[in-house]
């Protein structure tokens, strides 16, 4: 499988419309937009795909959950720009954001400590061998976690950076 976005490539640093708002309290003036994601190469038996986004960097002993999709139907091939937003619209039909490590479903970008090393953003695309996994939009990142780990035939990431201060 392969993931690109036409808003930032493998590597790159994030741009400010991607990274967390005001609105969240962490101290970021960002736009709390979701990148534009798009992906190809799916394998055979390819029922749902899921979008997460992890950052292992932060200082909380366990990574960062900060955007998690989960029933994306099998024959999208991207998510655009925004969609991320809790907004009806910006989602495939079935789609179901489910809940990320600042407690509610929906996008949250970057903000690292102010400081801190450039922390690692990895937008991953899971290829899913089931139509919908048994989650719902309050389950944790880490029980979808689990249940992506026994339903994923294939993945592709793509790594942002981001640094604060």
């Amino acid at each position: 499988m392969k993931l690109s976005s036409s808003s930032f490539k493998d590597g790159d640093y994030l741009a400010m419309n991607h990274i967390l708002s005001t609105d969240f309290g962490f101290g970021c003036g960002g736009g709390n937009q979701s990148p534009h994601l798009k992906w190809e190469g799916a394998p055979a038996g390819t029922k749902s795909f899921a979008v997460t986004c992890f950052d292992p960097d932060a200082p909380t002993g366990s990574g960062f959950w900060h955007w998690v999709v989960v029933n994306i139907p099998a024959n999208a091939t991207e998510l655009p720009l925004g969609a991320g937003s809790t907004a009806p619209g910006g989602l495939p039909a079935k789609a179901l954001q489910v809940r990320t490590d600042f407690g509610k479903p929906g996008y949250g970008g970057p903000c690292p400590p102010e400081g801190d090393h450039p922390h690692r953003y990895l937008f991953t695309v899971h290829a899913v061998g089931v139509d919908a996994l048994p989650v719902t939009a309050d389950t944790s990142a880490a029980v979808v976690g689990f249940q992506l780990h026994f339903n994923t035939l294939a993945k592709a990431t793509l790594m942002g950076l981001f640094k604060r201060g």
